[in-house]
């Protein structure tokens, strides 16, 4: 299976085949290693990423930088917070640590309001 029909199988009873066509012609696909750090709280968000396969831990911090678990991102899953951020040009509120290795799709955050 190719990384696109992973896209179109993951997420085409999401999006309507038009929006995937976009999503498929401006996004890309990034491969991460377990561990890294793919967003941290404050950083400026360029892209939505999508997962198409691992997961993705996603945590926030109180006053005394205390780090608290919100939830998981798995196959098929995108990240709430990420694209709340997005829709209200914000930093990020969040840090996203792959859990395992990771296959993601990125869509860049200026084609999200269009779309």
């Amino acid at each position: 299976m190719t990384k696109e029909q992973l896209l179109r199988e993951r997420y085409q009873y999401i999006f309507e085949e038009k929006l995937l066509q976009e999503i498929v012609a401006q996004g890309m696909f990034r491969k991460v290693a377990r561990g890294v750090t793919l967003m941290d709280i404050g950083d400026r968000i360029t892209h939505m990423p999508l997962v198409l396969d691992g997961a993705i831990k996603v945590v926030n911090e109180d006053e005394e930088a205390n780090e608290y678990l919100m939830y998981y991102l798995e196959t098929g899953d995108s990240c709430a917070m990420t694209m709340n951020c997005c829709m209200s040009s914000q930093k990020s509120t969040i840090r996203a640590t792959t859990e395992a290795d990771t296959l993601l799709y990125m869509i860049p955050v200026q084609r999200m309001e269009e779309w």
